[in-house]
C-alpha cells in the first residue's frame, strides 16, 4: 500500500519572488490526488519540493517519519527511493533505447543481475503498452509513447508514491484519455499514493479521489474531489469553466477594477448552469478493484459533516448511485445488453 504524505506550512521562494506560501495538505495513502492551477503557479516546484529536489524556506514534508525538507541528507536520499517521478517530457536519454532508459534506475540504484533487470523492465513495458517498442530510440516514437516510457521508468523501483508532472502535456484528447485510464489502472495494480499535477480538465474530472488548486501563491483548497468540483470560489469556477471572466488573467491576476466590471456584467447575464460531477474512472476489465475506494469512502464519510453543503450533497449522491448500481442484476448472457 502507498504511504501517506503530510505537508505542513510549506513556503518556497526564488530570490524575492514568492512561489507559494504556507501550503498544508495530506495526500492519503494509496489514493490518487490532483493538483490544479494556471500555468506559472508553481505546481512543478511543489512536486520537486515533495521529493526533496528543491528546498523550501519553511515547513515540513513528512514521509514515514522523515522530513524531506529538514532531515539529514542520507535519510532524504533513502526515502526518495520510495518515489517514482514522471516528468513532463519523459526526460528520456536520447541516445539510449527505451529498454535502457527504463532499466537505468535499476542499474543505477540496485545490484540486480541483468536477467532480473530484463524481467522487471519488460513487465513495466507491458503494463504501459509499449511491447515491441523497447529497442527504439526516444526520437523514433511519438510524444505519447515517450510519456508512457517515462511512466514505465518511474515504476521500475516499485514506488509507493508516484508523482506525475503534467502527463497530458502535448497530447491530443484521445491520448490523454488513454493516459487517464492508465493512471487509474496503475493505482488498482500497485495501490500506490499518487499525485498528478495538471491543468487538464478531463483528467481533473475523471481521475482523482482528491483535488487541490494553487493560485496567487496560496493553496486555494485541497480535499475530496467533490469539494473542488462543487466550489463557488471565483478562481475555481473560472478555471473549471474555462472562462475569461474571473481572477485569472493572461499573465497575472486581474486588478480590482477589472474584476468589478466583470461582476457587473455577470450580474446582468444568464447564470451559469450548475456543474455536473462525472463519474470517476474505474479500472479496466480484468484488473482488481482499487483498494483505495473503500478506504476513501470511510475517510470521507467520517469528515462529511465538516464539508460545504454542495460537496456533502454530491458525495451522498455519488455513493447512493454506486450502491444502487451494485444491486442491479447482471444482464443475462446473449441478451445483447
Amino acid at each position: 500500500m502507498g504511504i501517506e504524505v503530510v505537508v505542513e506550512g510549506l513556503t518556497k521562494s526564488f530570490g524575492k519572488q514568492s512561489i507559494w506560501r504556507d501550503v498544508s495538505l495530506t495526500l492519503p495513502a494509496g489514493e490518487v490526488s490532483v493538483m490544479l492551477g494556471p500555468s506559472g503557479t508553481g505546481k512543478t516546484v511543489f512536486l520537486k519540493s515533495l521529493i526533496g529536489l528543491l528546498k523550501p524556506e519553511q515547513g515540513r514534508v513528512l514521509i514515514n517519519g522523515v522530513d524531506m525538507v529538514n532531515s539529514p541528507e542520507r535519510d532524504i536520499y533513502e526515502t526518495r527511493k520510495l518515489f517514482g517521478l514522471m516528468f513532463q517530457d519523459g526526460a528520456l536519454f536520447g541516445s539510449m533505447s527505451l529498454f535502457d532508459n527504463i532499466a537505468f534506475p535499476l542499474r543505477e540504484h540496485t545490484r540486480k543481475k541483468e536477467s532480473e533487470i530484463r524481467r522487471i523492465v519488460m513487465e513495466r513495458i507491458e503494463v504501459v503498452g509499449l511491447l515491441g517498442a523497447e529497442g527504439k530510440l526516444p526520437g523514433e516514437i511519438s510524444g505519447g509513447m515517450r510519456k508512457r516510457a517515462g511512466l514505465a521508468r518511474a515504476l521500475v523501483l516499485d514506488p509507493q508514491i508516484i508523482l506525475c508532472d503534467e502527463p497530458d502535456s502535448g497530447l491530443d484528447p484521445v491520448r490523454t484519455a488513454y493516459i487517464s485510464q492508465l493512471l487509474i489502472d496503475l493505482n488498482a495494480q500497485l495501490d500506490a499514493t499518487m499525485l498528478i499535477v495538471t491543468h487538464n480538465l478531463d483528467i481533473a474530472a475523471t481521475v482523482p479521489d482528491n483535488m487541490g488548486m494553487l493560485f496567487l501563491r496560496e493553496l486555494v483548497t485541497f480535499g475530496p474531489r467533490e469539494v473542488l468540483l462543487t466550489s463557488d470560489e471565483p478562481v475555481v469556477s473560472q478555471f473549471l469553466g474555462g472562462r475569461r471572466e474571473g481572477p485569472i488573467g493572461m499573465s497575472e491576476e486581474k486588478d480590482a477594477a477589472t474584476l468589478a466590471a466583470e461582476a457587473d456584467a455577470a450580474s446582468a447575464s444568464v447564470p451559469a448552469a450548475p456543474r455536473v460531477i462525472v463519474p470517476q474512472l474505474e479500472p479496466s476489465p480484468g484488473l482488481p478493484p482499487r483498494q483505495a475506494v473503500a478506504r476513501r469512502r470511510k475517510r470521507v464519510m467520517g469528515m462529511i459533516d465538516t464539508l460545504p453543503p454542495a460537496a456533502r450533497s454530491a458525495i451522498r449522491d455519488t455513493y447512493a448511485k454506486s450502491a444502487e448500481a451494485a444491486t442491479l442484476p447482471m444482464p443475462a448472457a446473449g441478451s445483447g445488453a
